[in-house]
């Protein structure tokens, strides 16, 4: 991460913004009676993701950091239970399904590799 200049250079928050769009793109396709409810609430968990990652990058602390970090993750796992349960319901294909829980696994992936490199780089503050 040294030659980081910016928290949009960070995988984690440009794949997180593809998760976004992904789940917009699906959200779009649900009923209409799910507007205020699923479909609003698996936005708001997607969206949540990247902007927690940017704030957290722009924290001063390493700490600060790290708990935003730790917050990005959440919405990660909640947005996948959410993913479920559309499917449950049919509001998602087999394949739409398995694409996006792709997506959210990377994304898991990768916000835990950076959470991992704060916590063990003793080198920040």
């Amino acid at each position: 991460m040294g030659g980081l200049k910016s928290y949009r250079d960070l995988e984690a928050w440009i794949k997180a913004r593809a998760l976004v769009k992904e789940v917009y793109i699906l959200t779009a396709g649900f009923p209409k009676e799910e507007l205020y409810g699923l479909c609003s609430q698996m936005r708001r968990c997607a969206v949540s993701v990247p902007s927690n990652i940017a704030e957290g990058i722009g924290r001063q602390f390493k700490k600060e950091t790290l708990h935003f970090l730790h917050i990005a993750r959440g919405p990660l796992y909640e947005l996948e239970t959410q993913l479920f349960i559309a499917f449950d319901l049919n509001f998602l294909d087999s394949d739409q399904m398995d694409r996006v829980i792709i997506q959210v696994e990377e994304s898991k992936k990768i916000v835990n590799g950076l959470i991992n490199y704060f916590e063990n780089n003793s080198n920040l503050k």
